[in-house]
């Protein structure tokens, strides 16, 4: 059985200080949780992060990272960087991330590869836009954005990626997929990687739901036969409230 993983994207939010005492706060409230708790922050808050979180259960990932191991490529940061200083996660293909910065399916392929080869664990985001969502092309536009972020990995290195199914329509509007929306889609995205890798790799992928999860709907939408658990936007930003989404099930 696939273990609910639960990501908080701090997005750009949070000074060190703040995000030490959302951590001290945190903690305690997810310390008995069966669900793998990942906190995404900005690049200032990682040390930080990483530091207040040793010894509990909270995992710690970076929100975006460059393929080149290094170079001139100012502003950027690499996968080697940040597993120097024991990052675990990396979000690559956020939405946006494609909308502001021209990320590409190629540019996420190259990343998720850097990533692996650093033993960093790529959460990787997919998603169609409401035009394309009223167009009824959902299912080719998330199929193939998977398909492409996934092109020449391994089967092991497969089973090691969690996806992120995110509508953009819905991040940061408030509006969610229903449950059965929501599943249907993360079904046709493991039905693609089955295609490919084959039913075993496809029955062990983590696929996520991120768009609007909160703590009202996180039990309806965790708990639909293959969403596996959410990456968590704005609602990640108050501890109580993302508490009460890692607790879904309690």
């Amino acid at each position: 059985m696939r273990k609910k993983v639960i990501a908080g994207n701090w997005k750009m939010n949070m000074l060190p200080n703040e995000a030490i005492d959302y951590i001290q706060e945190f903690t305690p409230l997810v310390k008995d949780t069966n669900n793998e708790v990942i906190l995404c922050v900005p690049y200032i808050d990682l040390f930080y992060a990483l530091l207040n979180t040793q010894g509990t259960n909270i995992k710690v990932g970076a929100q975006n990272v460059h393929f080149e191991e290094k170079g001139a490529y100012t502003g950027e940061v690499s996968a080697k960087m940040l597993k120097s200083i024991g990052v675990e996660y990396v979000i690559i293909g956020h939405s946006e991330r494609r909308q502001y910065y021209n990320e590409t399916d190629e540019s996420v392929n190259k990343k998720v590869k850097a990533a692996f080869e650093n033993d960093l664990k790529p959460i990787v985001c997919v998603g169609e836009s409401l035009e394309e969502r009223e167009e009824g092309k959902t299912v080719e536009k998330i199929t193939k954005q998977t398909r492409l972020a996934l092109e020449g990995l391994s089967n092991s290195q497969v089973k090691n990626t969690i996806i992120a199914y995110e509508p953009i329509w819905a991040i940061g509007t408030g509006k969610t997929a229903t449950s059965e929306d929501a599943n249907n889609s993360i079904k046709e995205i493991r039905k693609e990687i089955e295609k490919i890798y084959g039913k075993e790799v496809a029955d062990e992928v983590i696929i996520q739901y991120g768009g609007s999860v909160k703590s009202s709907n996180a039990k309806e939408l965790f708990e639909t036969s293959d969403i596996d658990g959410g990456l968590v936007g704005g609602a990640s930003l108050k501890p109580d409230e993302f508490a009460k989404i890692v607790n879904y099930d309690k």
